[in-house]
């Protein structure tokens, strides 16, 4: 088995694919001979081809749109948006185009579209490079929205995202693509979308996240059992919408209490979603509010200070210390 970083995951995903199907197709800006700005697509221009592998202007509507009308046209699209920050200008392809293209036309289309997308902080990006934007999707039914933690993840769910019929917003952490090795299948393997994974069984807290701060929560969860003695559960939620609900409904019946952990901005986002579905699933299981440990409610700060915006290990510890003594 090999040990891959998470952006050599990426590429073997997709080079499996396009071995795989005739019918996907790589486009974005630089994603050909290049091989994109991360050199997530590098080789497969020349392995696959120009006519399957190759860049576009610097349009991002203009990207999203080719991908919804080849879709329609029987494609399997792999579409790559720069940088997340960057996706406000195909919202509307997004949106009100590719969400709405099965249920428009009554079941007769699909969008089989998996949006690739770089994004989170951690790595000094100039301004717009690193927001946590996976929330506006939360409210754009039509779309899932996936985003892995580890190289063994992002491999068998991105597998999954590309096979599926509906469209799929894959966002892969900027801070993650080389911060670490793990060992992943060369075959091919799945791993269902919508589907949450326990990371650390725990059961005096369950703790709620994804991406980065699965992470930093599995190191929170740790120093907390080295300090205090007691144990958190950490669920990687892979993907937010839709939301596992189950599995965190069933960990909060063995521990009680709960706290959301998330690099997006406090409001309105992932971490409130997965609160209010808490409170209509797994009240009465609760002994304490469920609290949530998130940035403040301001913009992407720059580079220079991003390090005291962004959730730390200190404040997991906080939260778990504070909700075990309501």
């Amino acid at each position: 088995m090999a040990q891959m970083t998470m952006i050599q995951a990426i590429t073997h995903a997709l080079d499996l694919e396009l071995a795989r199907d005739e019918k996907v197709l790589l486009f974005g800006e630089d994603v050909g001979n290049n091989g994109g700005v991360f050199r997530a697509t590098e080789g497969l221009q020349k392995k696959y081809g120009e006519d399957r592998v190759f860049d576009t202007p610097l349009a991002e509507s203009g990207i999203i749109g080719l991908a919804n009308g080849l879709a329609v046209q029987g494609f399997r699209p792999v579409p790559e948006i720069q940088f997340f920050g960057f996706v406000f200008e195909a919202f509307d392809q997004i949106a009100s185009q590719i969400a709405r293209l099965r249920y428009r036309s009554g079941g007769r289309f699909h969008a089989p579209v998996t949006i690739r997308s770089p994004f989170g902080g951690g790595v000094r990006t100039p301004e717009l490079h690193s927001d946590s934007l996976e929330g506006l999707f939360l409210q754009s039914p039509g779309v899932k929205v996936v985003i892995p933690s580890t190289p063994y993840d992002a491999k068998g769910l991105l597998l999954s995202a590309i096979r599926d019929n509906d469209p799929v917003i894959f966002l892969e952490h900027m801070r993650l693509y080389r911060s670490f090795r793990q060992e992943v299948p060369e075959e091919e393997y799945t791993i269902p979308l919508g589907k949450a994974n326990v990371v650390r069984e725990g059961k005096d807290v369950t703790i709620v996240t994804y991406g980065a701060m699965v992470g930093v929560s599995q190191k929170a969860a740790d120093q907390w059992a080295k300090d205090k003695g007691l144990q958190a559960e950490v669920i990687d939620l892979r993907t937010i919408s839709p939301i596992d609900i189950e599995t965190i409904t069933a960990s909060i019946e063995k521990t009680g209490r709960a706290i959301v952990v998330q690099e997006a901005q406090r409001s309105a986002g992932a971490g409130a979603e997965i609160v209010a579905q808490i409170n209509e699933n797994a009240i009465f299981h609760l002994e304490a509010p469920v609290l949530r440990v998130s940035p403040p409610d301001t913009v992407y700060p720059f580079g220079l200070i991003e390090d005291e915006w962004l959730p730390t290990q200190q404040a997991v510890l906080a939260a778990l210390n504070k909700v075990v003594s309501l």
